[in-house]
């Protein structure tokens, strides 16, 4: 054998050991790790998984129960839970989207971002919930509740019965708002309009911008900013005033029955598709509505739970259920 054949023979061994040194790291790398298969990952927003939200307990019952970690993620608000979930579609970090609703359930579904997933305990939701999220089980309902206009009784502006109300010179710079590309319950006010206002909806919205103090870009900095006494008027929901209830603040906050009738919001937990702990996140989608997570949501959440079983406590006795529009 010459130099140059053994030059070649030598050439072509390291080419192939290259190439399987190549190939073992790409399947190594592809590998999910025993750590991150003991660790659910959540986007959600700040109310939930904040300090006071439903998140840390519901965490720390889940952990106790299954052994696995839950990371909580703050997008933000759902919209912007979904669209980071969107930019990270061909390679997902997280397992489980919490937050979404049934105003974005179509542009969820058509993202692609989510993977169908029936809890096996399903048949504890209340009915109907499910549907109003697109009926497919891309996203598990949790909560819910109507959207309704807070109004501070101490105020010295009379309450409004409709949304038309709203526009009067009354009202002007009275009412905070939030943002529809950030926030869902500015996405509900939104739906709201459309629904009572239809093709008028800008002449509407036009006609209600003097009476708008603000569009916070989510619901805590907007609710936040009523609570402290900058506007009378909120768009929030119909279940807001049990808190200020519980925790002995008085009735002065009430929330405002229309006419025009109102939109419900309803709370999903989604299956991101391509997850890396898939099975970690049904488990944690299946504990979200189970009692032990829902029992968390009435006094921390401050919506209904989806879980027909759940005892309500006394706070609520005095919510009213508005006329929901269809």
């Amino acid at each position: 054998m010459n130099k140059f054949h053994s030059i070649k023979m030598l050439a072509l061994a390291c080419a192939i050991l290259s190439l399987f040194v190549l190939f073992a790291g790409c399947k190594k790398s592809s590998k999910v790790s025993e750590e991150r298969l003991s660790e659910v990952v959540v986007y959600s927003y700040d109310s939930f998984c904040g300090e006071w939200g439903s998140g840390p307990e519901i965490a720390r019952l889940f952990e106790e129960k299954t052994g696995l970690k839950v990371t909580f993620i703050d997008c933000g608000d759902g919209v912007q839970i979904l669209s980071k979930a969107q930019l990270e579609k061909s390679d997902p970090f997280a397992d489980v989207l919490v937050g979404l609703d049934n105003n974005l359930a179509e542009k969820a579904a058509k993202s692609g971002v989510l993977a169908s997933f029936k809890p096996s305990n399903s048949e504890v939701l209340s009915e109907g919930l499910e549907a109003e999220l697109g009926g497919k089980w891309l996203m598990t309902p949790y909560d819910y509740s109507p959207f309704a206009i807070i109004w501070n009784s101490l105020s010295d502006i009379p309450a409004p019965t409709c949304l038309e109300d709203l526009t009067k010179d009354i009202y002007k710079k009275k009412l905070i708002l939030m943002d529809s590309r950030t926030s869902t319950p500015g996405l509900g006010f939104d739906t709201w309009v459309h629904k009572v206002y239809g093709e008028k909806y800008a002449d509407y919205m036009k006609r209600l911008e003097p009476s708008v103090l603000t569009m916070a870009p989510g619901w805590s900095v907007g609710y936040g900013m009523f609570t402290d006494g900058e506007a009378p008027l909120v768009i929030s929901y119909t279940t807001s005033p049990a808190y200020h209830i519980e925790y002995g603040e008085g009735d002065q906050f009430k929330a405002l029955s229309f006419t025009d009738g109102h939109v419900m919001q309803v709370e999903g937990a989604g299956l991101v598709k391509g997850a890396k702990n898939p099975e970690g996140a049904k488990k944690f989608i299946e504990f979200l509505i189970s009692e032990d997570a829902q029992n968390v949501i009435p006094t921390t959440q401050w919506m209904y739970p989806s879980n027909k079983n759940v005892t309500m406590p006394a706070c609520y006795d005095t919510i009213e259920m508005p006329k929901i529009l269809r």
